[in-house]
């Protein structure tokens, strides 16, 4: 179809991929879009086009996109490219694109159509009810983590009644069975009710499927890395008819498998669609050469993925800096002194973003930054000490040093919960008020009368804790009344990304109680334990009266928050193994929790535009425990011609190898080598014949004769496992199956010959 000479104005713009993708006519297509390579543009010229050039209703357009956020962009775009499109179009979130259907076609799926919607809050609430009634103890089943294995097993769309958790299943499952029941009688739906309910409606109405898939002549599905099952499931139905689906994402950027994300999503779209297109965005619009190079020597060595490579028509760039401290002090003052320096520049505060693995991380960096007197913003998270976690151990010290405050007391009285339920607490609160002396002497009182058997214990565990305060350290005495409260129990209990989040914030804590009594030299004449209470008090109240507060602020974020910014600078602290790489590292651990790892680098990476710098700390507090740190890897992968050393002592001076992913460093004379044993050894050679389509000589990093199917290798990581195929991409790329694990894939210059 010709476009008129409007359309191609608006498609000038475009790179000859993004074009191909835009411009693609029917049937399935998947567009794997590296990072900053402008998969938005491509999502919504493609509707434009669409509507604009081939007449397509804009209510016959379904784009699905992951956030609120993400769907108002893509509306305000559409709405520039072709005025009075978005108001029409289905654009919005999964949940909230089920959530329009299930109402429209309530009866059919046997829900009212003014169903209500329970968030995280109401089904806690729900939960907690029932375990009450059922008297079941909270602690041995947290509400929270009854939630998520009613969310998981609705994101793999099997019935919440056949829940597995071991040798607790009957009992989770009467929960979850009494769960449900209450739902129905309540007529609300769970956000996992949603996608879950809608998929079994289309699965098993065949008409409804038929006219659904029918509506949608053209569905398009953003960040397709980040579906899980059910929302896969649901894709594949609305597209069944037309199968017009349009796919884009990237697996390099797949770092949500603990929400449920399946990167194999994308990477195995081919199989549900052989005959779909494949186009890949490689060209960047966003970083330097140097930093794609280093975000692409990362991620050019996972294991499975599809192959890419980004590039740009950017300038080289500056350096990539790797920078050695001595501690995660010295970290900080690093921070400190690139936000002076982006100041001074005339760049301003909000040129620097610093990332971190986790949110325990952000204490030292955010004591800096408050001694220093620069604002800062912390980005999908809440400050150190205005995590509820925190406040609530402090406000047991709090308790501890003087039990007549009121407000801690009221915080902690049940928590956690412990049976004090608020009308205990409302009869208090009336005791205090009549006697004028004070919540802490109503409890006393409550607590030595007949039944008060809750109160009474509470009153006996808070002076059991003031009468050992004297002989107890200060870190000591934290982790007394973590313990016996039951605290540590219940987020143990939990088991969850959130709880275990929480349980680092806490251990975060205790480290720094530990520095504050290696470094305090404060007046004698007050305990340890009242003046930590008092540092903390004084820098969270300057923090909260920050005459800066209104202006530009350093942006501070988890490498997870991080996904789809980007900023002129970077700095990635702590990048050091057991730190980041955080996860995989432990004998008999997922492989592909190490692999998510290198994936979180290459997205940190490729957040930078301009200026990025890795930072590590010989020394560090991790969890209270002061460590020395060895380098991450992601570190030794960088080419040392795009980096520049910088830290305290003789920096080193590498030399890399790709071919054995090793380094071999000079320090002062003496030389250090650290081969990495090749992944992948052959244990046969297996038939003679190259498959179809493969090359004869399938070129290897040794010039040995060519890779072949029916080969036996084994895998440090995966066992053993045969060669399914060779690709005929150059370097290629080795296709194996490794029992229990799948079919990998894997680049012929990283294998390695018996």
């Amino acid at each position: 179809m010709q476009h008129d000479p409007m359309a191609a104005h608006s498609l000038s713009s475009l790179n000859d991929p993004q074009r191909v993708a835009v411009l693609h006519g029917e049937g399935p297509l998947v567009v794997f879009a590296g990072a900053g390579s402008g998969k938005t543009r491509v999502i919504t010229h493609r509707v434009a086009d669409l509507v604009a050039e081939r007449g397509v209703p804009p209510w016959r357009i379904l784009a699905v996109t992951f956030t609120n956020k993400a769907a108002h962009e893509m509306r305000e775009r559409l709405e520039r490219l072709v005025p009075g499109t978005a108001r029409d179009l289905a654009v919005g979130t999964f949940h909230s694109i089920c959530a329009r259907l299930l109402r429209r076609h309530h009866e059919r799926l046997g829900l009212s159509r003014d169903f209500t919607i329970y968030d995280d809050a109401d089904q806690k609430a729900m939960i907690t009810r029932i375990l009450r009634d059922l008297k079941y103890d909270d602690k041995r089943f947290p509400p929270k983590s009854i939630a998520g294995h009613i969310e998981k097993a609705k994101q793999e769309m099997t019935s919440p009644a056949e829940v597995d958790v071991g040798f607790e299943t009957p009992h989770v499952r009467a929960i979850v069975a009494e769960y449900e029941k209450r739902m129905t009688a309540a007529k609300a739906l769970d956000f996992g009710d949603l996608i879950y309910r809608m998929v079994r409606g289309l699965e098993q109405d065949e008409p409804l499927r038929r006219e659904l898939s029918g509506r949608f002549l053209h569905v398009l599905v953003d960040e397709f890395q980040d579906t899980n099952h059910a929302q896969l499931r649901l894709v594949l139905a609305l597209a069944s008819q037309h199968q017009n689906l349009v796919a884009v994402g990237d697996d390099d950027q797949s770092i949500y498998r603990w929400r449920g994300a399946d990167r194999r999503n994308i990477l195995d779209f081919r199989a549900h669609f052989p005959t779909a297109r494949v186009v890949k965005l490689e060209q960047n619009y966003r970083s330097t050469k140097r930093i794609l190079r280093a975000a692409h020597a990362v991620i050019e060595r996972a294991f499975d993925r599809e192959p890419k490579e980004l590039w740009t028509d950017n300038d080289e760039g500056a350096l990539v800096e790797i920078v050695r401290s001595p501690s995660e002090r010295d970290e900080a003052d690093l921070v400190v002194n690139t936000a002076r320096e982006l100041r001074r520049s005339g760049r301003g505060l909000s040129a620097l973003a610093v990332f971190y693995r986790i949110h325990a991380q952000s204490r030292v960096l955010e004591e800096a930054l408050r001694a220093a007197q620069i604002p800062y913003r912390i980005v999908g998270g809440v400050r150190f000490y205005d995590r509820a976690e925190v406040k609530d151990l402090l406000a047991y010290l709090r308790v501890i040093q003087s039990p007549e405050d009121d407000v801690s007391l009221l915080r902690i009285i049940n928590v956690p919960a412990r049976g004090i339920g608020k009308t205990s607490v409302d009869r208090l609160l009336d005791r205090a008020a009549t006697s004028g002396a004070g919540v802490w002497a109503a409890c006393r009182a409550a607590g030595s009368e007949r039944g008060a058997t809750k109160l009474g214990e509470f009153v006996a565990l808070v002076e059991s804790f003031r009468a050992r305060a004297g002989a107890l350290d200060l870190a000591t005495l934290a982790r007394t009344v973590l313990q016996e409260t039951g605290y540590l129990k219940v987020l143990h209990e939990e088991n969850s990304a959130e709880s275990d989040a929480r349980l680092q914030n806490l251990e975060e804590l205790l480290g720094s109680m530990e520095q504050f009594l290696a470094e305090d030299a404060g007046d004698a004449e007050m305990s340890p334990l009242t003046r930590f209470l008092e540092r903390v008090t004084l820098e969270t109240d300057a923090a909260a009266n920050n005459p800066d507060a209104d202006r530009e602020t350093v942006t501070m974020m988890t490498v997870h928050a991080a996904k789809g910014l980007e900023f002129p600078t970077v700095v990635c602290a702590g990048m050091e193994e057991q730190l980041f790489p955080f996860r995989g590292l432990e004998p008999g651990a997922d492989p592909e929790e190490l692999e998510e790892e290198r994936r979180l680098a290459y997205v940190a990476f490729t957040r930078a535009r301009e200026r990025l710098v890795l930072s590590w700390a010989t020394t560090r507090y991790v969890f209270g425990t002061l460590r020395t740190a060895t380098r991450s890897r992601f570190l030794d992968e960088v080419p040392p011609s795009d980096v520049r050393f910088v830290g305290s002592g003789e920096p080193a001076r590498p030399t890399y190898s790709p071919r054995a992913a090793s380094w071999v460093e000079d320090r002062g004379g003496s030389r250090l080598e650290r081969d990495d044993a090749p992944p992948v050894r052959v244990l046969s050679q297996g038939p003679h014949a190259v498959l179809p389509g493969a090359p004869a000589k399938a070129p290897t990093a040794d010039g040995g004769a060519a890779w072949r199917a029916g080969q036996r290798v084994r895998h440090v990581r995966y066992g053993e496992g045969k060669v399914v195929s060779v690709g005929a991409e150059s370097p290629p790329h080795v296709e194996i199956d490794f029992p229990g694990h799948g079919r990998k894939k894997i680049r012929a210059d990283f294998l390695d010959r018996a």
